[in-house]
């Protein structure tokens, strides 16, 4: 590939993060100065100046998945619960069995409105004993650019005695790549310990973290929560280690859309039921069968019977990337669905992107027509992830 495509491919994705929030009040992350001072560009999103990048996407992109990326996500809501029945309360707004999850587990999950449709993705995690977060017996990890709207609409369902607590004090950063355990355990010893989707309390210099094996890119990795006024030591400890550079929004992006990850506020949205997104393995059977979690009626009756529309993944021809908000077009010019993400993929080498079609045209292979300004191009369904997810599961140690 030249590095003029490479080039124009990167400067549209700036060019498009650049736009992504309009928030009237812009915050600043803990690590603001620390981005600044090893070059990272700012750019607004979900409310934050965030890194869009410091070397270049490409770069950053493939560092992240042969070595080890670090990320700054503290715009991210992190959310403690407290109270008698907090799993049994939040089994109204989420299809997961909460009440069913082992102390240190977690569990992807969605927040639904009364018509079944998405109002946030997240992680939910029953906390163990020792835990850094005070009295709160579950957290979750919500949308940074949600999380105000999530929180109203958890105190005006959740029952009264159920205290929420937005932790805004607390920093979080993503440390993931092949190698993110061989630097994250030089730093905080016996993480290793963790699997895929468990999480524990850890300190570093004595002072309490709490890290899962957890995160957004389709490669192995933690997620460590972290008090802010610490954030920039250990920011800067990490990066001591060989296998670890600062990494910025726009690879976080690519990396996501390869690993075939949906992001909150284009893949899903609450006109979208899980069924649609694609995401029935958030629905736990013990609460199919309950079928007392909101929207139920509807989504069971999507997932017995086939939703109008579905999520799906295209391989997109050429090497030009098609964006967000392009029409997925029939023979006759006719828009039959619409492309949500797309950008050009580092490790595949070539654009891909995700789209809702009509669920007779979801079948990997099936071809279509895609339309962006009014140029057409050939697309062909795909079966996601794009590139394998490489999770360090419960005995594959």
């Amino acid at each position: 590939m030249s590095d003029a495509v490479i080039e124009q491919a990167q400067d549209a994705e700036l060019e498009r993060l650049d736009g992504e929030a309009d928030e009237p009040a812009i915050q600043h992350l803990p690590l603001d100065g620390w981005h600044r001072a090893r070059g990272g560009r700012m750019v607004p999103f979900a409310g934050y100046e965030m890194p869009v990048q410091y070397e270049g996407i490409m770069a950053e992109h493939l560092w992240t998945r042969e070595n080890a990326g670090l990320f700054d996500v503290s715009h991210m809501g992190q959310v403690g619960l407290t109270g008698d029945g907090v799993a049994q309360a939040l089994e109204a707004v989420l299809p997961g069995d909460v009440a069913g999850l082992a102390a240190g587990k977690m569990r992807y999950s969605l927040l639904l409105n009364n018509e079944g449709g998405i109002l946030d993705d997240l992680m939910v995690t029953t906390l163990p004993e020792g835990h850094p977060f005070g009295d709160a017996s579950h957290y979750m990890v919500v949308n940074g650019a949600t999380k105000y709207d999530d929180v109203a609409y958890l105190l005006d369902v959740l029952p009264e005695d159920v205290v929420i607590n937005l932790m805004d004090e607390q920093a979080l950063l993503a440390l993931q790549g092949p190698k993110a355990v061989d630097a994250l355990v030089r730093v905080v010893p016996s993480v290793d310990t963790l699997v895929f989707m468990t999480a524990g309390a850890f300190s570093w210099n004595g002072t309490p973290l709490w890290i899962s094996r957890s995160g957004y890119t389709g490669e192995d990795g933690f997620e460590i929560s972290l008090p802010a006024d610490i954030a920039e030591g250990f920011a800067t400890a990490l990066c001591a280690q060989p296998e670890v550079k600062p990494i910025g929004l726009g690879a976080r992006d690519s990396l996501r859309l390869e690993a075939g990850l949906p992001l909150y506020g284009h893949d899903l949205d609450p006109e979208t039921t899980p069924v649609m997104a694609d995401l029935g393995f958030a629905l736990s059977k013990r609460r199919r069968e309950a079928a007392d979690f909101a929207g139920a009626a509807r989504i069971l009756d999507e997932r017995a019977n086939g939703p109008a529309v579905k999520r799906v993944g295209l391989s997109v021809a050429g090497r030009q990337p098609v964006r967000e908000g392009a029409s997925v077009v029939d023979a006759d010019g006719a828009i039959i669905g619409r492309v949500t993400s797309g950008g050009f993929a580092p490790s595949v080498g070539a654009p891909i992107g995700m789209a809702y079609v009509p669920a007779v045209l979801a079948t990997p292979g099936t071809q279509l027509k895609l339309i962006q300004r009014g140029k057409l191009h050939d697309a062909t369904v795909a079966a996601m992830p794009f590139v394998p997810h490489r999770y360090i599961r419960a005995g594959a140690k």
